[in-house]
């Protein structure tokens, strides 16, 4: 079982109800893919792993003692990374034209380090997360990456629940995050913002054809916006199966560093012990 929880948009409390859904299952392959903003490790009483390098794209590095100063690198580079014959490493795309071009193969693309990844644990599981470094690519290839680890991890340790903590947007990390899934759960508030990207991650969902089911958090901010959420999730045939209310012992409980559901019996700690039986309902359908 693979459950993923999407938003659409940051902010919504995806990854608190995450938390607290990981806490209440007990015994499963946590994921960030969040791999460019990662924070689920901030509440799951995480005790971090070893640093393992992510290597997925090439930089240009160039020989001064070949070059000739022909200008042609500098010329052809369309994101300038080639300035006065210097490689400024932040704008390389990688794409290796300058090498190709160069007429003293004074340039090579060699592979360097766009992030980390970790396998660490947790009270609930092991927990499987990364993180790119600033201004790198290829956030879908480290998403997948960390799911191949999760299902590896999961058939070692006998554990048949992962739980993927997705990242906002419509993007490729989030497609990456979306293949394959048992359910998605997607987590939204009553604001125009969040109803609008909820439809865009609605489409997505549609697109992939994967079974997705919501969740209003703080529903009671302003409950027109929560009628209409309710009214759009109905007419594209997605149940809405929880409605979490405002509740200041989520922020309390976050800045302990822990689920809601281990730090209260209060109002949102019950909504989402009510929305896990809902999902696991779910799941079996």
């Amino acid at each position: 079982m693979e459950l993923l929880t999407l938003s659409g948009k940051g902010g919504t409390g995806k990854t608190s109800i995450m938390a607290s859904l990981a806490a209440l299952c007990g015994r499963a392959v946590l994921v960030d893919c969040d791999v460019d903003a990662a924070n689920l490790h901030l509440v799951v009483h995480c005790e971090r792993g070893p640093a393992n390098d992510f290597i997925s794209s090439k930089k240009a590095v160039i020989d001064d003692s070949r070059c000739s100063k022909c200008g042609k690198c500098v010329s052809s580079c369309r994101f300038e990374a080639i300035r006065e014959y210097a490689l400024h490493e932040a704008s390389c795309e990688g794409c290796g034209l300058c090498a190709r071009l160069c007429p003293e193969h004074a340039i090579q693309m060699v592979e360097t380090v766009s992030g980390q990844w970790f396998k660490s644990r947790t009270p609930y599981g092991p927990f499987i997360h990364g993180r790119l470094r600033a201004g790198e690519g290829n956030s879908g290839r480290l998403v997948t990456a960390l799911r191949e680890t999760a299902r590896e991890v999961a058939v070692s340790s006998s554990t048949d629940a992962i739980m993927l903590d997705g990242p906002p947007g419509i993007g490729c990390p989030v497609l990456a995050s979306m293949t394959g899934v048992s359910l998605v759960l997607l987590v939204t508030e009553p604001t125009i913002s969040a109803l609008h990207d909820l439809n865009r991650i609605i489409k997505v969902c549609e697109q992939f054809k994967v079974r997705a089911v919501a969740c209003i958090n703080k529903f009671d901010l302003d409950e027109s916006i929560s009628s209409r959420i309710e009214n759009r999730c109905h007419k594209k045939g997605i149940p809405l199966i929880g409605r979490i209310p405002v509740d200041h012992d989520v922020t309390r409980a976050m800045i302990e560093g822990m689920p809601v559901v281990e730090y209260s019996n209060g109002p949102a700690a019950e909504a989402i012990r009510s929305l896990w039986r809902e999902i696991q309902e779910a799941l079996t359908r």
